[in-house]
């Protein structure tokens, strides 16, 4: 029986705040090595599950750049197609799974579905495809398969599964009971049990048992699908609004007689913390994991990153000091996961750095704010070769834009020019215009914004090739 991959690519990452923000988050991040996770999570599941047979979720607001990242790696030879689903808004994972389960049952009768995380690391990759086969010998024999990861210690952020009897004619075990994050004497007293597992969020089924599982204990998200289906694609975002928000371990798996646990033999974390982050990193001789302009003096045990300043450090043990253009980080190892309060509390208040860096990733290329103060600002925008922004207008602003490299083809009202390095124009208030780079190599221009408002959102969009005309 084929096998189909659904990777979620929606969620946040921000125990890993400030690196991963809601517009940039943890799946985009290259933590280890040379590929974003996302990219790695894909490689990972080559040649058991072709390109043909991924099916990627990830939000709106993502869908350009996880496609950016997933072309950088010749993923499904370039193709466009569908091969990413976009959520109009974040429903966790049990929506998440129905909506690109539908479209896979409609494709095939009957084939075999794994979904997993786009931003875990997964060392060993012949054990992860070894457990992905001996977990399809399971799934065959209808059982939901969720992946179980022996617990090194007693770790609080994660959930636990229970096993129960084995299976018979596989390694698997039926599941007693899931559990959500306990404390830490009660992740002890698993682990001394020898009969716990960590949950990865990684799980092998039939499509049709799902979808059973689902009409059984979700008929609300099934009814709601459906309609969404009727009113056509995509998918209306005030009907999918509606749809419950709930994980797939509340939703099915805590309430099948289906569910079943499969010992992972290889390496895996979630990275849900720094203090994750670090585990997985080598250290120096001073047990420091160290990126970026640093300096230390008498510093131990500590995860220290800088971006674009100088970081020092004197005299720290066991810290995390996360240096980005906009934002810095300390604290200690142990609190680390807290830092997921930080980002709720600037969420709370309105603070843009929650949910966005200083640089700004959009389908067309990026900007970066480089300085600005009442009445003006100044942006770096980079446009990828071949890329056009929107036909639009500002009410509030005139801007001047300096081409520092490559050549930029320019829509300034009723007059088209083309410039190179070191050219300039002036786009005049409530005029049309539009900007694009025609060449092979990246344009870089400098534009300085002047007006009463320099908000995002004072723009008018006449013509857009990525669909955001209101």
């Amino acid at each position: 029986m084929e096998i189909y991959a659904i990777i979620l690519a929606g969620g946040m990452g921000s125990r890993l705040w400030p690196l991963s923000r809601e517009l940039y988050p943890k799946q985009l991040l290259k933590l280890i090595g040379d590929d974003s996770l996302i990219q790695e999570t894909v490689k990972r599941l080559n040649p058991l599950v072709p390109d043909e047979n991924i099916r990627v979720v990830c939000g709106r607001e993502h869908y350009f750049e996880i496609l950016r990242h997933l072309e950088a790696i010749g993923f499904n030879n370039g193709k466009e197609n569908s091969h990413i689903i976009t959520e109009p808004i974040g429903r966790n994972t049990a929506p998440a799974i129905a909506l690109a389960l539908r479209e896979l049952a409609d494709m095939e009768d009957d084939c075999l579905i794994l979904v997993l995380p786009a931003d875990h690391i997964i060392k060993d990759i012949d054990a992860f495809q070894d457990s992905i086969k001996k977990a399809a010998a399971m799934a065959i024999r209808d059982y939901i398969v969720t992946f179980g990861i022996n617990p090194g210690f007693p770790e609080t952020g994660y959930g636990y599964i229970q096993s129960d009897t084995p299976v018979e004619g596989t390694v698997g075990y039926k599941v007693k009971r899931f559990v959500e994050k306990p404390d830490f004497e009660t992740a002890q007293a698993y682990i001394s049990s020898g009969d716990y597992f960590w949950n990865s969020g990684i799980f092998l089924f039939k499509a049709s048992i799902m979808l059973k599982e689902m009409e059984t204990h979700m008929p609300d998200l099934i009814s709601g699908l459906e309609e969404c289906h009727k009113k056509g694609t995509p998918v209306k975002k005030e009907l999918y609004a509606k749809l419950p928000s709930i994980s797939i371990d509340y939703g099915i798996m805590e309430k099948t007689d289906r569910a079943s646990v499969l010992p992972a033999t290889f390496s895996w974390s979630d990275i849900g913390s720094w203090q994750a982050l670090y585990d997985l990193l080598p250290v120096d001789k001073d047990k420091n994991v160290v990126s970026g302009y640093v300096k230390t003096i008498d510093t131990k045990g500590s995860l220290i990153r800088a971006d674009k300043r100088l970081v020092t450090t004197i005299g720290l043990s066991d810290m995390v000091v996360v240096e980005t253009p906009d934002a810095l980080l300390i604290s200690t190892m142990e609190r680390s996961q807290e830092v997921k309060d930080i980002v709720s509390e600037l969420k709370t208040s309105g603070s843009e750095e929650y949910r966005t860096h200083v640089r700004v990733y959009r389908p067309w290329g990026t900007y970066t704010v480089l300085e600005q103060g009442p009445g003006f600002q100044i942006k770096r925008i980079e446009v990828y070769p071949g890329a056009k922004l929107s036909l639009q207008m500002h009410f509030h602003r005139s801007e001047h834009w300096v081409v520092v490299s490559g050549t930029a083809r320019i829509i300034n009202d009723d007059k088209e020019l083309f410039l190179a390095e070191n050219q300039s124009t002036y786009i005049p208030k409530a005029k049309n215009h539009r900007l694009e780079n025609p060449g092979k190599i990246l344009l870089q221009i400098i534009e300085v914004q002047i007006g009463s408002y320099l908000g995002e959102d004072d723009i008018v969009r006449f013509d857009d090739e990525f669909g955001r005309v209101e």
